[in-house]
């Protein structure tokens, strides 16, 4: 009797620890709970951006290519603010400058007509020198690019050379180098020569130099005048 005890108490103890099925067939109340499937990645909302594209940034060559962009003051005081016109290593001191509504009034030869007839509203000279030589830019104003563009392909001489600031009249009544270009809604031509009366020649390179250095600093200047401007436009823009 007391080995059948023994083996019936070895029994219920293998059953208690095993676990058993109730009367409806499930698990009983010893067995673990099915674990909850959990997301695979963070529930944080990704994060969306708007489909509309910001402005482009003005164009400087688009603003000074209209008087209806091209609003800031303009003189030959703002145009050529600086006392000296530097190229490389060559450096002209500005004499003189000057403006006028009356364009042809600063022009010799056939230069007023063509920038009458294609409606020039104030042409601004300034005069620089170095070392004996004297260039004179001219820059005519139009209402838009198309009429610029337009005075630089009919360009006939002569610019008018401007004296003042110790420089002479010079390319009166000689020889001298001349050129035409344009940007935006600004043609400029320069006149450069000898402050002594010395004709140029087709060999000359001082005068033709000078020429080139004060219309390369010409054309900086003019964009300069629309990069200045497209900066506060679009600091304008910012700000809204």
């Amino acid at each position: 009797m007391l080995a059948t005890a023994a083996v019936a108490a070895i029994v219920a103890t293998a059953v208690v620890s095993s676990g058993h099925k109730d009367k409806s067939g499930g698990d009983s109340a010893g067995g673990l709970p099915t674990p909850q499937d959990l997301p695979s990645e963070s529930a944080t909302p990704e994060p969306t951006f708007s489909d509309v594209a910001p402005p482009a940034p003005p164009k400087p060559l688009d603003i000074i290519s209209s008087a209806r962009r091209d609003k800031a003051p303009l003189s030959a005081a703002t145009l050529f603010p600086e006392k000296r016109a530097a190229k490389d290593d060559r450096s002209y001191t500005k004499a003189a400058s000057a403006s006028t509504t009356s364009c042809a009034a600063a022009t010799q030869g056939a230069l007023g007509s063509v920038l009458t007839n294609n409606g020039c509203r104030k042409l601004l000279r300034a005069t620089f020198s170095r070392d004996g030589v004297a260039v004179t830019v001219g820059v005519a104003v139009f209402d838009g690019k198309a009429a610029a563009e337009k005075a630089k392909d009919q360009y006939k001489p002569n610019i008018a050379s401007l004296t003042g600031g110790g420089v002479p009249a010079f390319c009166r009544r000689t020889a001298c180098q001349s050129s035409a270009n344009a940007i935006g809604r600004y043609a400029y031509f320069t006149i450069s020569g000898y402050t002594s009366g010395k004709a140029v020649t087709a060999s000359d390179t001082a005068a033709l130099q000078a020429g080139r250095d004060v219309a390369d600093y010409t054309f900086r200047r003019i964009l300069a005048r629309g990069s200045a401007q497209a900066s506060a436009e679009a600091a304008a823009t910012s700000a809204n």
